[in-house]
């Protein structure tokens, strides 16, 4: 089974002087004429254009070109929280942007989406006071209720992509489970599975309220790649590389679908923002993964909220909204698919 960037095969050396003269980012992305996206929590990025892309890191000598090339090239610098890129690194990008777009590209072929806990494990409770009558909710209840809504919409609005829920009703599954069905979908060369677990957040503190959105924290490395036991150096490269990129395509998901909740919900609740951590289903899945905590079922005036279904229905919006642009613009941009 071929996913992102499996598909690795060439390591190109590119060196430069010891003291080479150094651009700030923003500045390379302007005399590359490309788009620029940056995660400052994670230190990594990418640049876009013409259909190519390169992902680099802050300190990391090897970036990766159209998910198919590694390159060596001068470490992007941080000093001062300014990030500084030598010539070297803006003609890296160059030669690849100029260069004729491959005639095979990456779609999304599938789409996993992860209801939060079920069946004997109700998840975080929370209640709120209407009309006199206390109203009890369960998380788990919430979690399905979002998931089978956003999986109607994605598959009523790309019907060629294989749309995956988890769990359909109040099944009970262990995380391990959750991850083997994610890691066991069958998919065509040159296409990707993308990842997502819906969950509400619980809190001792009242007060918390808000949606953010998770994903795997740079700091943690898994194993991504199937050892074929010939080149344990290389593969650990590729590895790396791989595992790296799925956190970058994660960031992207993550920073889509925060806009999308912003314009859906942002009025009514508030933004905790994007933030990283090694939760078991995301630390696990060999894909890009995110985690997404609706709100809190423990603050009152929010759990009035989510058991409200308009409320739901803006919250699954959100998210779709932010799942389609992730695929818009990786499909349609370059990212995984060409088009005429």
């Amino acid at each position: 089974m071929k996913r992102l960037s499996l598909c690795i095969a060439v390591i190109v050396f590119c060196f430069s002087p010891f003291f080479a003269q150094t651009f700030d980012l923003a500045e390379a992305a302007r005399q590359t004429g490309a788009e620029l996206y940056w995660d400052s929590l994670s230190g990594s990025g990418i640049l876009e254009k013409n259909g190519h892309q390169i992902s680099f890191r802050v300190g990391e000598q090897l970036v990766m070109m159209n998910y198919t090339k590694l390159a060596i090239v001068d470490p992007p610098e941080n000093k001062s929280g300014t990030v500084y890129v030598t010539q070297k690194f803006i003609d890296t990008a160059n030669n690849l942007f100029v260069q004729n777009s491959p005639e095979s590209f990456y779609k999304v072929g599938a789409i996993l989406i992860d209801p939060g806990h079920g069946g004997r494990d109700p998840g975080a409770m929370g209640s709120y006071k209407k009309g006199g009558k206390e109203i009890h909710l369960q998380e788990k209840d919430l979690t399905l209720s979002i998931s089978k809504m956003l999986a109607q919409k994605l598959q009523q609005a790309y019907p060629e992509k294989e749309v995956i829920l988890t769990r359909s009703d109040d099944t009970w599954l262990t995380l391990e489970e959750r991850v083997e069905i994610a890691n066991s979908i069958r998919l065509e060369p040159h296409e990707a599975v993308l990842y997502l677990s819906i969950h509400i957040n619980a809190s001792l503190d009242k007060n918390a309220s808000g949606y953010e959105v998770w994903y795997l924290s740079p700091g943690f490395r898994r194993q991504v790649l199937q050892s074929t036991g010939e080149d344990i150096e290389l593969e650990n490269i590729l590895n790396s590389m791989l595992e790296e990129e799925y956190t970058a395509e994660s960031i992207l998901i993550a920073k889509f679908i925060m806009e999308g909740l912003d314009a859906q919900i942002g009025k009514k609740s508030k933004s905790r923002g994007i933030k990283a951590e090694e939760w078991f289903v995301v630390r696990n899945a060999h894909m890009p993964s995110v985690l997404v905590e609706a709100g809190f079922i423990t603050n009152e005036k929010e759990a009035a909220l989510l058991d409200d279904p308009q409320y739901l229905q803006n919250i699954t919006q959100g998210i779709y909204n932010g799942l389609s642009s992730f695929i818009n613009h990786f499909e349609f941009s370059r990212g995984f698919t060409g088009t005429e």
